[in-house]
């Protein structure tokens, strides 16, 4: 018997229904039908607990999202063209093997890692 998957992420917010729109309208996370499910692509999954003094995200944050994504470039395009700051680094893409990194911010500050995976070696 093992666990299969992430079966859910919840966190606070002042505004869950705002918050369930941003999602959907800027990243696609959820459905149109019912914001509950969402259907995702498998893929690999990265569950790292992290030092609590880390710097890795804002430390008056719990948690920091990352979300797999197919085309980063295309994806940062249009966060730009919404208004959305998109944060990138070379040092998070220092590791070609890993994959390719972008950051945004929800409307309530919280960090939202994407991530681009390398593609498997042929």
């Amino acid at each position: 018997m093992a666990v299969t998957g992430i079966g859910g992420l919840f966190f606070r917010c002042k505004d869950p229904k705002a918050q369930a729109e941003w999602y959907l309208t800027h990243l696609g996370v959820g459905a149109p039908e019912s914001v509950w499910i969402w259907n995702q692509q498998a893929g690999p999954t990265v569950f790292q607990p992290v030092k609590a003094d880390s710097d890795y995200f804002p430390a008056d944050k719990g948690y920091m999202q990352n979300l797999r994504v197919d085309d980063l470039d295309g994806l940062m395009a249009s966060l730009k063209a919404a208004g959305i700051d998109v944060i990138t680094k070379p040092e998070w893409d220092a590791m070609p093997e890993v994959g390719r990194f972008a950051r945004i911010h929800d409307p309530e500050g919280n960090a939202i890692e994407l991530w681009q995976p390398a593609e498997p070696p042929a």
